[in-house]
């Protein structure tokens, strides 16, 4: 199956897309009531006000479609951001990148009392493309430039910075703090469907700046020179590719909160699949992501029943691990 699909990577991302659909049912099914598959079509199809089909229509749904736009936006925008810096521990989470939206988030919040969903999204994209430039110039300081391990170092300590920052504000206003509570722990539980509407243009874009790059980053893999060699402006495909790890990575923010380690683990599962070829890495690392947000989300709604537990919580247990083996590795391959 893995041969077939590196030979015939259509095939594999057509049984993606199946298993996709798979899992969207899943969760439409799955939570605290469970409801039967044949009751769930008919909530969609022949809609009859009654408490299942409400539970259907009004909870699950927009909670799963937000879900599968948030995993696909962040597993594209980690694919980018190991692309650009050919670094496999890269990700929006571990450069910082989440971190710097999430604290925009907060701040406006704070200064702003209830900003429209559009000015939080643009604050988000600020917050995320202040902390890539800060992340950069820190890992350029000294002799050498950037290299995997700074860009790696620099970004966990940005992280960490912007993180406390964001608790003193949310210590200076309990007002703020009670509003985003839980979509600071990564949440796509209570979402309004208008959240989507609003955020779906600027993922649109950002998903379409991505997928139009992987013939240049499959040259940018072997090098800038060999990419210059071969043709390629690098400069712009570096250019495109931030501002669409920007769009991805800060919408995905401000529809669900911070949501780490999708972002990371996510491409390597989609190279070990289907290989280096960016073409394809991309559009699977998409697909991929939504599965296994939604999936995760399904498992955040069962863990501690009666309760719930974020879906942030849930992708942090299930991302530790991969991100301890796979800085060990890259430890041992120096």
């Amino acid at each position: 199956m893995y041969a077939l699909f590196r030979s015939r990577p259509g095939l594999g991302l057509l049984a993606g897309l199946g298993l996709l659909v798979l899992a969207f049912g899943i969760s439409l099914a799955s939570g605290l009531q469970a409801i039967p598959i044949g009751t769930v079509l008919e909530a969609l199809t022949a809609f009859d006000g009654s408490p299942a089909h409400l539970v259907v229509r009004s909870i699950r749904l927009p909670r799963t479609l937000i879900a599968m736009a948030v995993g696909g936006c962040l597993g594209v925008a980690g694919t980018l951001t190991q692309a650009l810096t050919r670094n496999p521990l890269a990700a929006p989470g571990t450069l910082g990148i989440n971190a710097g939206a999430t604290l925009a988030v907060a701040a406006g919040l704070y200064l702003l009392g209830t900003p429209s969903l559009h000015t939080l999204a643009w604050l988000a994209f600020l917050g995320a493309a202040a902390a890539a430039g800060a992340v950069y110039a820190l890992a350029n300081l000294g002799r050498g430039g950037v290299t995997p391990l700074r860009l790696t170092l620099a970004g966990a300590a940005m992280a960490g910075f912007l993180t406390a920052l964001t608790q003193g504000v949310l210590v200076a206003s309990e007002r703020t703090l009670d509003e985003i509570r839980l979509w600071l722990a990564g949440s796509v539980a209570g979402r309004d469907p208008e959240v989507l509407r609003g955020l779906l243009p600027y993922m649109l874009v950002g998903l379409a700046l991505a997928l139009g790059l992987g013939r240049p980053l499959n040259a940018l893999s072997l090098g800038e020179e060999v990419a210059r060699g071969l043709g390629q402006r690098t400069g712009w495909v570096k250019a495109a590719g931030a501002a669409a790890v920007v769009l991805l990575a800060g919408s995905a923010v401000a529809a669900a909160g911070p949501i780490g380690f999708l972002g990371l683990a996510v491409p390597h599962l989609s190279r070990w699949i289907v290989g280096p070829d960016y073409r394809w890495v991309l559009p699977y690392s998409g697909v991929l992501g939504a599965i296994l947000l939604i999936l995760a989300d399904v498992g955040a709604r069962l863990i501690i029943r009666p309760g719930e537990a974020p879906v942030g919580v849930v992708t942090a247990l299930l991302g530790v691990p991969f991100f301890i083996a796979l800085a060990r590795r890259e430890v041992g391959r120096r």
